[in-house]
């Protein structure tokens, strides 16, 4: 049995929603991590890059603060929260855990750092990191992530992780959007293994050779768009699902998730979709079930997943649409 080096944080799982039979995931380096998070993108604020057009705006007028949101979400009973430099509300969302009172054991908190300060160093680095655990009120992160694998950069940029794991301030380090040739060069450099790749994962995006690669490294798999921004709960097949167990579309997809033993993050800013999303432990979905949901990636999907990933490497980078610097060799499947 591993024990969590927080003696609270097993309580602190069997006083939420989300104990309806879960279990901490264990991750390659001993530590725990809780099965379900709440994401923090676009939550009162919209990063400049982000295709939206309210991109750079705080919030829209009337709109809840991402510290409102995240104090909501603190209530209903999550624990990890996922952030990101990108994401550009930090501060705000120190300052809901801040008036939670929730002791910082019980946390789970989780960052990532951007192209932008990937592309300027190791040194920007280690002052993006400072700062994110001032904006979050913390002395230490329980992970901490390569946002994307910036050509050329970030490796460097991993290996700074290392060293701030090896000061205190994070206590696992992990990857975001890697490709299986992207982890393959980190690891000819690299001394400590990342515990996660969070790469965006659902039935609309199954990447199975990837996904395998992975857990066969004993790299654990966080799932961002899980929900697909809600774009899929209109499909025929989620929906049959959802009626045969008499649950939402939300609740079918998260199920899909948490029963493939990917980390689920989902995010809403309405207290009743919250519970709604965590609310995925108190029923299976059977083979034929399964079977359906995951032969729902099409060629299509797994081209526009390569395409996404030539311009993300390089957003907001000076590289940016150099298409010519992006690895030509690249599973996407």
């Amino acid at each position: 049995t591993v024990k969590h080096r927080f003696p609270s944080f097993r309580l602190c799982l069997a006083r939420t929603v989300m104990t309806m039979a879960t279990q901490p995931i264990v991750l390659n380096d001993k530590t725990l991590h809780p099965p379900v998070g709440y994401g923090t993108y676009k939550v009162g604020f919209v990063p400049a890059s982000a295709s939206s057009a309210a991109a750079g705006n705080a919030q829209p007028e009337g709109a809840v603060s991402a510290a409102d949101c995240v104090q909501q979400a603190l209530e209903v009973g999550y624990r990890f929260l996922d952030c990101a430099q990108f994401y550009g509300n930090e501060c705000e969302v120190g300052r809901a855990i801040a008036a939670s009172g929730i002791p910082r054991a019980d946390l789970y908190l989780a960052s990532k750092v951007w192209t932008t300060t990937i592309f300027e160093g190791p040194e920007a680095v280690q002052r993006q990191i400072e700062k994110t655990l001032s904006d979050l009120g913390t002395d230490y992160l329980d992970l901490y992530c390569i946002h994307w694998p910036v050509p050329g950069k970030h490796v460097a940029a991993y290996l700074q992780l290392e060293k701030a794991k090896a000061a205190g301030l994070i206590r696992s380090v992990g990857v975001s959007n890697y490709a299986v040739e992207d982890y393959q060069e980190l690891m000819a450099s690299a001394s400590v293994k990342p515990v996660i790749n969070q790469i965006e994962i659902n039935p609309f995006l199954y990447r199975k050779r990837t996904i395998s690669f992975f857990e066969q490294e004993g790299v654990v798999l966080q799932s961002y768009r899980a929900l697909r921004d809600g774009k899929a709960f209109s499909d025929p097949i989620v929906l049959k699902v959802a009626s045969k167990h008499a649950k939402s579309a939300a609740q079918v997809l998260g199920r899909w998730c948490v029963q493939q033993g990917f980390i689920y993050i989902p995010k809403s800013v309405k207290p009743d979709r919250m519970r709604e999303n965590m609310q995925v432990f108190d029923f299976s979905l059977d083979e034929e079930d399964m079977s359906m949901l995951n032969s729902l990636t099409t060629p299509a999907a797994l081209e526009t997943f390569r395409q996404l990933y030539i311009k993300c490497v390089l957003r907001d980078t000076p590289n940016a649409g150099k298409v010519e610097l992006v690895r030509e060799q690249l599973t996407i499947d």
